[in-house]
């Protein structure tokens, strides 16, 4: 069965479902995005490699990652390979000393892991026909703009204040580094687009 690769778009505060958020994965040669709903905890997971945030203490995924680096177990690729009744199923694809080994795990472990090993993520095309949207590509930059992280890291600037601007950079790197060691990855991530817009001008 033929594979499609895809990327992954972001993610999104779930409309449908309270407290969930929809991961968003690109077909990377078409114009169909699989949204996939997770929990919140799943999404942090997600969020943070996207934001390429390091965490204080190693969290599920990252200690995983180190567990494979350690006993030289490579993660070659992740396919999201089944959908039944709503459910996506996917495999973790490892080589061991030329073996190959397939790992059942959920979607969202599956792309948290695809991320932080560089990894390709896949899925078949009857899985994109039953669940994906066709996404016009005129509007396509419009709709994907807010699915850049979850609530929890993706910050809105008419309730939160942005740091102020009459703290230097090097305060501002500082306080990035308090906030990365009391993980509370939603003031980094705040402080890190301000150090960021800062950069650029």
């Amino acid at each position: 069965m033929d594979k499609i690769e895809l990327s992954v778009v972001g993610l999104s505060y779930s409309q449908t479902q309270t407290g969930a958020y929809a991961l968003i994965l690109k077909e990377k040669s078409g114009n169909r995005r699989l949204p996939i709903i997770i929990g919140g905890a799943e999404a942090q997971a997600i969020a943070i490699p996207l934001e390429k945030m390091t965490p204080s203490r190693p969290l599920t995924h990252d200690l995983f990652k180190t567990f494979l680096d350690n006993f030289e177990i490579q993660v070659s690729e992740v396919i999201i390979h089944n959908l039944v009744e709503g459910i996506f199923f996917a495999k973790i694809i490892c080589m061991k000393d030329g073996k190959e080994v397939e790992l059942d795990a959920r979607s969202s472990d599956a792309v948290a892991l695809a991320l932080r090993c560089d990894v390709p993520v896949y899925t078949h095309d009857f899985i994109l026909g039953s669940a994906g949207i066709i996404i016009d590509e005129n509007d396509e930059e419009e709709k994907t703009s807010a699915l850049e992280a979850p609530e929890e890291i993706r910050i809105d600037s008419s309730s939160k204040q942005l740091p102020s601007d009459t703290k230097s950079i090097a305060d501002l790197e500082r306080q990035l580094q308090k906030a990365l060691e009391k993980e509370d990855y939603e003031k980094a991530s705040k402080i890190r687009d301000e150090i960021n817009r800062r950069s650029k001008k």
